[in-house]
């Protein structure tokens, strides 16, 4: 059975900056706060850390000849602000921005339709010293900068994305402390979320003015959110769910916080909220970024703030990924369909969905990862399905493109269509059997869904 896609889909890969470009002071680029966060004690596994990552600072006109070769002719990739603007407000770093000048070509020379993120959680240090997120002026300097980079690049890019997962900016670095700044402040971090949302409204102010033929959101992370018992919990899932999903939509789509966690985003805000914030917030974007790998099951905890945890599933069957994350396949289409019900059926891209393994390369350096292929499959088959039923879904990007730097986790897991030889000296890249089948996916806007590759 071949499932078909609707006409002009984008199919693409995504990366971003700091997990593979490395160069983390080449040509005048400042300190992000993951610059300075690998260099800490026992928070990065094997004490990894990006300063070469993929070297695709280097390496970009080759990478872009791989993926003119699979056929990937969207790709989704991120902006580093402290190459650009190495403090992260007041001089420009023009050697930067002459460098994405040159990649946004190479793209397009490659027939390849750039689609850029402004930020992906590469904060310039010098802001964090000044309070980072938890300052109000933050959303402000990023504005600032959005609008200096689409500004140059609005003629060959004209897809921009804000931000990137706020929720995990805010819930890594601010509630478990596993991401920079490594702050565990449940009772204080809240300005956290607002000042991020009103980095992408003001952003999407300032974008609008310099090029308003470009089309802009926002990519969040989202899951769907269940108990772990069959029909029971409502109060905890709701909280939940607000506090994953809700409180970073509502605001964009509604123009205030869901009332199961309003008190609280309130109380921590005195003095940092004001009144035409949601204005800004809200307004009107092109479309809508869903990152999603798997859905959330919760039970009742008393945990600060959050009065859940989540439970590991524990059925016939279940699959895990080597992340430790279920593979659940419907919770896609679940989301869809909420989105599609609870918010008006806004235009979606997925920006994120893939999965890592457990793999190793054979002698020749190939992967045989049939494995991922079932995997983006099963989802590939629940969007087309929603898609029937009417949502929205414009455009499918897999993370990633290639093995990258995968954060606290380092180099041990790998996401990538495309494998990355760390023990050579060149950094080989060599597809596995999933870039091809997502090739073919990519060549026929749909798949078979017997053919689970070679």
């Amino acid at each position: 059975m071949q499932l078909k896609f609707p006409k002009n889909f984008l199919w693409g890969t995504a990366t971003s900056a700091y997990q593979i470009e490395g160069a983390p002071s080449e040509d005048g680029k400042g300190l992000s706060i993951w610059d300075e966060f690998v260099s800490r004690k026992g928070k990065i596994k094997n004490k990894d850390h990006g300063n070469i990552a993929c070297d695709h600072y280097h390496k970009y006109t080759e990478d872009f000849q791989l993926m003119k070769k699979l056929n990937y002719k969207n790709y989704r990739f991120s902006i580093s602000w402290p190459r650009i603007v190495p403090n992260g407000k007041g001089a420009i770093n023009h050697t930067g921005l002459d460098y994405y000048d040159r990649l946004v070509d190479t793209l397009l020379k490659n027939k390849i339709n750039p689609l850029a993120t402004l930020y992906h959680w590469d904060l310039p240090y010098e802001l964090q010293k000044e309070g980072g997120w938890m300052n109000r002026n933050t959303a402000e300097y990023f504005a600032q900068y959005s609008e200096l980079v689409v500004k140059r690049l609005k003629d060959r890019v004209s897809n921009w994305i804000t931000i990137n997962e706020p929720w995990i900016i805010y819930v890594t670095g601010y509630m478990l402390g596993i991401h920079p700044p490594g702050k565990i402040q449940p009772y204080s971090s809240l300005p956290v979320v607002h000042n991020l949302l009103l980095a992408h409204g003001l952003a999407l102010q300032r974008i609008r003015k310099v090029a308003p033929k470009v089309k802009v959101g926002i990519t969040n992370a989202l899951s769907p959110v269940q108990y772990y018992k069959w029909n029971a919990g409502r109060r905890t899932v709701a909280r939940a769910n607000a506090i994953q999903n809700t409180m970073w939509m509502d605001p964009i789509y509604h123009g205030r916080y869901p009332s199961e966690i309003e008190d609280e985003i309130f109380s921590q805000n005195k003095g940092n909220i004001r009144p035409e914030d949601f204005r800004v917030i809200s307004q009107a974007t092109d479309f809508l970024g869903v990152n999603h790998y798997t859905r959330t099951l919760v039970r009742m905890a008393p945990v600060p703030l959050f009065r859940y945890l989540p439970v590991r599933p524990k059925y016939k069957d279940v699959g895990f990924t080597s992340m430790g994350w279920e593979i659940y396949p419907q919770g896609i289409k679940d989301l869809l369909d909420w989105i599609r019900t609870k918010y008006n059926n806004p235009p979606v891209l997925i920006t994120e969905n893939g999965v890592a393994f457990h793999e190793k390369a054979d002698e020749s350096g190939f992967i045989k990862d049939n494995n991922r292929v079932k995997f983006l499959q099963n989802y590939l088959t629940e969007i087309h399905h929603a898609i029937q039923e009417g949502s929205d879904v414009r455009g499918y990007f897999v993370w990633s493109f290639m093995d990258n730097f995968e954060w606290q986790a380092g180099y041990e897991k790998s996401f990538g269509l495309v494998y990355v030889d760390r023990k050579s000296k060149n950094l080989t890249r060599t597809p596995k059997s999933s870039a091809y089948w997502y090739s073919d996916v990519c060549k026929n806007n749909g798949f078979n869904l017997h053919d689970f590759g070679n």
